[in-house]
């Protein structure tokens, strides 16, 4: 027990350093351990068997592979990683006497790996992966890179370190087709660039699914040739900083310059990027709500007279939640359903969205689309009479099938949110179950093909800490309750279910480092939900690889939550009215320390050790997390009066 704790403090040691942009030059003892004893694979394998000994990386790497040009991504991943951070020379063989590595394409089909399986066996003296398709061989990949030190993601050399790796057997392969990741890229826009660089973190956990939110009230992000104010007007809003959905309406004398969009020679080369690391791109384009940027482009698509005068929107508010879903629209948001240009615009849009993205299905959005402009327009009611809908969600459902022909004539699949269901969808639509599993195990018993995409498991906008460290939200989802995420549920058809995936909505998130943050190390939880079998999951061994895996994403320069280590605060009044202040952890082995005076508290103040009452002129309370000696939670600072909020 004492040696697992001095490694467990020597990890964080080193993270700590390599978090300030320290690599270390000398080869540590504690770290050579970690190396040759501990594994930390994210997804877990369906199966690990450790064996004696360990790999060392000679100075000259030789990979065998046959000749495949779609090995090519999987050889460059591995060659790039080993050249960049131990400096070693890596050279490409057909045929070796004695290789390093070698990939092996099964000539004849294992079916316990089927297409994204794969074999890895590190021996003292040699590395095999066997897939029977290259995607496995990929997976292969990502698997032995993790069996690495953490400085493998070092973008500099590491001078003067031993490269051991443990001697295993692994055999996997996922429990879901579909592993996905949505992409927010209308709220606030992100380059071309940014995009790979969140598709290179996503591979390395074998997420498999990209889905591109394109369009929003926000902005319109892809080129469509024909319909030019998508991008000249569209694509651009004011830019502002501060609490989005809480701006002040922007002034007409204000610019519009903030935004942009993707070319189709953009999209192409997106597409190109992400199929050479067997990630598949789903284009969203959402209506019939959603779509201001829409009407601000081509007003004639609404069936509201003053959607002349509207405007793209840059984070005021346009809608009362104060009733819940579906929303007050204080602006028509809303495609208009009784409008045959609309379907004509449609037509136009998804004949080149089916052109750029060869992925089987186009989302077309249906979420949140409000009623109340629809409820007295004329045009609509007179679309409600001519087609005999008793009601709005009718309306809406007449919309959807009218859209999902579309996308049928163009030799793709349609899926949408799951409020496409409440008037009745087609047989042949995919519903993607966003408002908990419930509408997804609706849609399956009534044989749609399903996607898992709960709030309560996979919404990574949410808040993952304390509120006084996250920007705000609606809800908080905490790295433990994403781990808990089973997109499989007992009493679901498990044949309707392709896969699931989490969200990133970016109302709140202004850069690509902050989309990092979000997302990871919650991608990690669903990651492990979507490829894993259930019986491999394990909260406490989940928790250790995570806290392995900041260390790598120290060295990758990849910003991540360190909220698992954050306390958690429960605020009740007792029976007295006084004021209760409850603080646990979501890892087990820390200790809290806490002070009431306004200054930072460190291990020589007072540890938490059950609830507390503030003293009667306190103003604040600050909290820390340690592990033993050493600081490890961030310093959270509260307010008694924010305290006092959270109690009513």
């Amino acid at each position: 027990m004492n040696k697992l704790f001095l490694i467990v403090v020597s990890c964080f040691f080193v993270t700590q350093l390599s978090a300030q942009g320290y690599v270390s030059e000398t080869e540590d003892s504690g770290a050579d351990l970690l190396a040759t004893k501990a594994v930390s694979i994210i997804p877990e394998p369906v199966s690990l068997l450790m064996k004696p000994g360990a790999f060392k990386l000679p100075e000259n790497v030789i990979i065998q592979a046959p000749k495949s040009v779609d090995l090519k991504e999987s050889i460059d991943f591995l060659t790039n990683r080993i050249t960049t951070a131990t400096g070693k020379f890596v050279s490409i063989l057909n045929n070796a006497p004695h290789p390093t590595v070698k990939f092996i394409l099964n000539t004849g089909n294992d079916p316990q790996l089927g297409n994204e399986g794969y074999r890895l066996n590190v021996n003292p003296t040699q590395i095999v992966i066997i897939a029977n398709k290259p995607a496995g061989i990929f997976y292969g990949v990502q698997s032995l890179l993790q069996l690495f030190p953490a400085q493998i993601e070092s973008k500099e050399i590491v001078q003067n370190f031993e490269w051991k790796l443990p001697c295993v057997d692994v055999v996997d392969y996922p429990k879901l087709g579909w592993r996905g990741l949505m992409f927010d890229v209308a709220r606030h826009f992100f380059t071309k660039k940014e995009v790979k660089q969140y598709i290179d973190a996503m591979v390395k956990y074998k997420f498999n699914l990209l889905h591109l939110h394109l369009s929003d009230d926000e902005g319109w992000r892809i080129e469509i040739k024909g319909l030019p104010k998508l991008t000249e007007i569209g694509a651009w809003n004011v830019k502002k900083t501060g609490t989005f959905g809480d701006f002040i309406p922007p002034t007409a004398d204000e610019p519009r310059t903030y935004g942009g969009f993707y070319t189709q020679d953009d999209i192409k080369e997106l597409v190109q990027y992400a199929k050479d690391r067997f990630v598949n791109i789903l284009p969203e384009i959402d209506v019939p709500g959603h779509s201001l940027a829409i009407i601000a482009s081509y007003p004639e698509l609404s069936c509201t007279p003053e959607a002349v005068n509207y405007k793209v929107r840059s984070g005021e508010k346009i809608m009362d939640w104060s009733r819940g879903a579906p929303p007050l629209a204080m602006v028509d948001n809303t495609l208009c359903p009784a409008n045959e240009k609309v379907y004509g615009f449609l037509d136009t849009v998804i004949t080149q969205i089916a052109q750029l993205f060869p992925f089987e299905y186009i989302h077309m959005g249906g979420d949140e689309a409000p009623r109340n402009y629809w409820e007295k327009s004329d045009v609509i009611k007179q679309l409600m009479v001519r087609e005999g809908l008793k009601t709005i969600p009718q309306v809406q459902a007449y919309f959807e099938k009218r859209v999902e022909q579309i996308v049928l004539s163009k030799g793709k699949k349609f899926i949408g949110w799951d409020e496409i269901l409440e008037g009745g969808i087609s047989p042949t639509a995919a519903v993607m179950s966003w408002r908990g599993m419930k509408y997804g195990i609706e849609a399956a018993r009534e044989k749609h093909n399903v996607v898992m995409s709960p709030t309560d498991f996979a919404y990574l906008d949410y808040m993952q800490a304390d509120v006084a460290t996250e920007p705000k939200v609606y809800a908080s989802l905490r790295l433990n309750k994403v781990y808990q995420f089973n997109p499989l549920p007992p009493e679901i058809d498990t044949k309707y279910v392709m896969g699931a995936q989490a969200n990133l909505w970016t109302e709140q998130v202004y850069n690509i480092r902050q989309a990092e943050y979000m997302t990871w190390p919650r991608g990690f939880a669903i990651a492990e939900s979507v490829w894993s079998p259930n019986e491999k999951k394990n909260w406490t061994t989940f928790a250790e690889k995570t806290e392995a895996h900041f260390k790598r994403l120290n060295f990758s320069e990849t910003k991540y939550a360190p909220a698992i280590y954050d306390p958690i605060f429960t605020v009740k009044r007792s029976a007295d009215k006084q004021l209760s202040i409850e603080l646990t952890t979501e890892i087990e082995g820390l200790d809290i320390y806490y002070s009431f005076d306004n200054s930072s508290p460190d291990r020589f103040y007072p540890k938490y050790v059950a609830a507390l009452t503030p003293p009667k002129d306190a103003n604040l309370i600050r909290v820390i997390t340690y592990r033993g000696k050493e600081p490890i939670g961030r310093m959270i600072s509260i307010t008694i009066a924010d305290l006092q909020k959270r109690t009513r």
